[in-house]
């Protein structure tokens, strides 16, 4: 069976011509411009994961040929957008072709989508341009191709080196793919980024270790580190039910992101947020900042999620239904939200308080002097930090982030 897609949220009905609000504008000189591409296509399904993906026989009216056209007409739709709601012309800073499984196109349809973007907006000097990828879904001759068509960085999806864990985790790479990919993308003159996952059923905290020296090793520019979490739908989260597979652990998971963080610390990388490190600050992930800054950016795609100016949206989900709106000159936006700047301060602590940099204390509000002090008492909260004006997570406050945030706000 294939996993039940996940509902999409809520909100206020779109505007069928995708038009934004008054406001949106204040302040856009001040945010920068990203683009996020959805590549909903996927060779296999992992069992875990409840993007919204397809494999060739889930798609109707819609091919992994046809789509790019899609794409290119929601890029005239966003700069078209973009101008009539006043804001300023802005390059992007970021592209992101995420999924799914970009490299499953080939790289020649992937450069044209991005060489169509370029034309639209331009590139801020020195722009980010990431391609997703999995071991056994790119070849030399791709990350080359990737490379001279203005590509700067590939993020490969490892999740583990554990044979044992791949195979719970659907996984169709070996362990024995990892490094030779790795290497392709360095040879190929491109930033690399390593992606894991911890806390998989059965998984032990030795085997955790092992995932994690091994991504050291291969001594990547930037690695991502996320706890699984089981997604009500999903193939995984049917075989747990069925008493087939241990629920993850929340104290084994809090173990492995301590053991991961340390082992990063050891060998170099700084956390710059809760799940991402880098060798050096230039290796960062811009596109992974942009989301915690809440810059602007625009989710090209079905089921993509897009922000600017305190206004979020989402497209329809299914490819079909995506390409055939705007195939009739409509927007395919599902459905936004237009943030309350009560909600936008709000979010303003719940995203930022998760980077390196922290918050000012000015951001909370002065009744809760009290929660604070507790906070570094308890050593959530780094005391040096507090007392140069900014509110700092330590490792142990970083397993609390979101209870932290609550108690806040």
């Amino acid at each position: 069976l294939a996993p039940v897609p996940s509902p999409l949220p809520e909100g206020d009905l779109a505007p069928s011509d995708g038009r934004l609000p008054e406001g949106v504008f204040t302040g856009a000189a001040d945010r920068t411009l990203g683009l996020y591409v959805h590549i909903p296509f996927c060779a296999a399904r992992c069992g875990y994961c409840d993007f919204n993906t397809y494999t060739a026989d889930e798609l109707e009216g819609v091919s992994r040929d046809s789509y790019p056209e899609s794409a290119l007409r929601e890029m005239d739709l966003a700069a078209t957008v973009l101008r009539e709601a006043g804001l300023p012309e802005r390059q992007l800073s970021t592209v992101f072709f995420g999924g799914g499984t970009p490299t499953l196109l080939g790289p020649e349809p992937v450069l044209r989508m991005f060489e169509h973007a370029k034309n639209l907006w331009g590139l801020a000097p020195g722009v980010e341009v990431t391609v997703e990828a999995n071991p056994d879904s790119v070849s030399e001759h791709d990350l080359v191709a990737l490379a001279q068509g203005g590509v700067t960085r590939v993020s490969v999806g490892v999740q583990s080196v554990v044979p044992s864990v791949l195979a719970t985790l659907d996984r169709t790479h070996t362990p024995e793919r990892v490094p030779l990919t790795v290497a392709a993308v360095k040879n190929a003159g491109l930033a690399v980024s390593v992606d894991l996952i911890f806390g998989s059923p059965g998984e032990t905290l030795e085997q955790w270790a092992t995932t994690v020296q091994d991504a050291i090793e291969l001594e990547p520019d930037h690695i991502s580190a996320y706890s699984l979490i089981v997604e009500p739908g999903t193939a995984l989260a049917r075989r747990i039910a069925k008493g087939e597979l241990p629920a993850p652990d929340d104290d084994l998971q809090a173990e492995m992101y301590l053991l991961a963080d340390e082992a990063f610390s050891q060998a170099g990388y700084s956390w710059y947020e809760i799940s991402n490190w880098a060798k050096t600050p230039d290796r960062e992930s811009v596109h992974n900042r942009s989301y915690w800054s809440n810059e602007d950016w625009w989710g090209i795609g079905p089921g993509a999620h897009s922000h600017v100016g305190g206004v979020r949206w989402w497209n329809v989900k299914h490819p079909s239904a995506y390409a055939k709106r705007l195939e009739e000159g409509v927007s395919p936006a599902h459905a936004r939200e237009v943030l309350s700047p009560d909600h936008q301060a709000l979010e303003r602590v719940l995203l930022r308080l998760r980077l390196r940099e922290g918050i000012p204390k000015t951001w909370i509000d002065a009744s809760k002097g009290a929660v604070v002090a507790d906070f570094i008492a308890r050593g959530l909260l780094d005391g040096r930090a507090a007392l140069a004006g900014n509110l700092v997570l330590t490792r142990p406050g970083r397993l609390m982030a979101d209870h932290l945030v609550r108690e806040l706000t």
